[in-house]
């Protein structure tokens, strides 16, 4: 019986040890937890991503750690349908909310803020060794890229008899791009008519690397990829009735470089900004997008668009002042006009 008895006691106090054990382990483990770092989670267009990416490595670095910012890349489709199933706090966009992405938010429960960030100049590229394709007219880009093209244009010739009998390689991004709903509503007409036989890719370096490559290639994607890369590949002038136009700061703001200069956004799960972390990070973007907007090389927007974009942050304005619809040919006033009635 006492035997009996010192074995129960020599198990209470083993129990009694694994115990404390375990509430240590539990409290460590909590301890660990609270010090983990408030994460942000981010989103969406390839476009974006250099200005996004920008703000926040420079934000990081202000908090020392204690706040998180991750950034993807799965394309403006890819990330609203994300941010439209509560898995992200932040879209990048390269183009207004689409209406099925509206229905898809409004399903979900998701309010969201829609913030302008900077105007970019969708750029139309060659080989840095081809010297006949010095500008193009939007004629000519849609014969090159609608879907009935892929049976009956394959050299440079085909499009003008005066250019070489040179394969014509083409590069874009894929389907869950913006810039390819963009491009294809500006162009051909309608958004995702296209052709079908290119190299298309989310990541835009891929693009980049497609074009320098072969001298018969012609690709398209934002400014800030190109600039990157003018050693390498060459510029298309755009020529939409009224002479060519080159992409540039100057021609997006005197909004002379048309269809092509668009509006890029990001879009702000209205829940997650209540969340402090959050809040900070959106209140840095916004005050800071002109200096991170003009180093990546897009083209800020005025002064009074980040006012505007501010005070809707702040206010919670949710909603969009597209309705839905494509914003093909919007100039930075027309921009402007349609945040000041949000």
């Amino acid at each position: 019986m006492l035997g009996s008895m010192k074995f129960q006691r020599r198990n209470l106090t083993a129990i009694a040890a694994i115990a404390v054990t375990a509430a240590t382990i539990s409290i460590s483990v909590t301890a660990v937890r609270s010090q983990s770092p408030a994460t942000i989670k981010i989103d969406g267009s390839s476009t974006v991503f250099p200005i996004t990416e920008a703000v926040a490595e420079e934000f990081q670095k202000q908090k020392n750690g204690q706040i998180r910012v991750t950034v993807g890349i799965s394309g403006t489709g890819g990330g609203l349908k994300k941010f439209c199933a509560g898995e992200i706090d932040v879209a990048n966009a390269s183009r207004p909310i689409k209406a099925k992405e509206m229905e898809a938010c409004k399903a979900a429960g998701i309010q969201y803020v829609e913030l302008p960030i900077a105007y970019d100049a969708l750029t139309v590229v060659v080989n840095s060794r081809n010297d006949w394709a010095k500008s193009m007219t939007v004629e000519q880009l849609k014969a090159i890229w609608e879907p009935t093209a892929q049976d009956k244009i394959k050299n440079w010739n085909q499009i003008n008899s005066d250019w070489p009998d040179t394969a014509l390689k083409l590069y874009g991004p894929g389907a869950d791009s913006g810039t390819f709903e963009y491009f294809t509503e500006a162009i051909v007409g309608k958004a995702k008519s296209s052709r079908t036989d290119y190299t298309g890719s989310e990541d835009d370096n891929v693009l980049v690397q497609g074009v320098s490559r072969n001298r018969g290639g012609l690709g398209y994607f934002g400014y800030a990829y190109y600039e990157a890369n003018k050693s390498r590949l060459k510029a298309v002038a755009i020529d939409s009735g009224k002479g060519p136009v080159l992409p540039s700061k100057e021609t997006v703001e005197d909004g002379s470089y048309q269809p092509l200069s668009r509006p890029i956004f990001i879009y702000v799960n209205a829940k997650a900004a209540e969340r402090g972390e959050v809040k900070e990070f959106v209140n840095y973007y916004l005050n800071n997008a002109p200096k991170y907007v003009a180093e990546v090389k897009y083209v800020p927007l005025p002064a009074k668009a980040y006012e505007l974009a501010s005070k809707h942050f702040k206010d919670l304005k949710v909603g969009t002042v597209f309705g839905g619809e494509a914003a093909v040919g919007l100039r930075i006033e027309d921009l402007l006009s349609r945040e000041a009635k949000l």
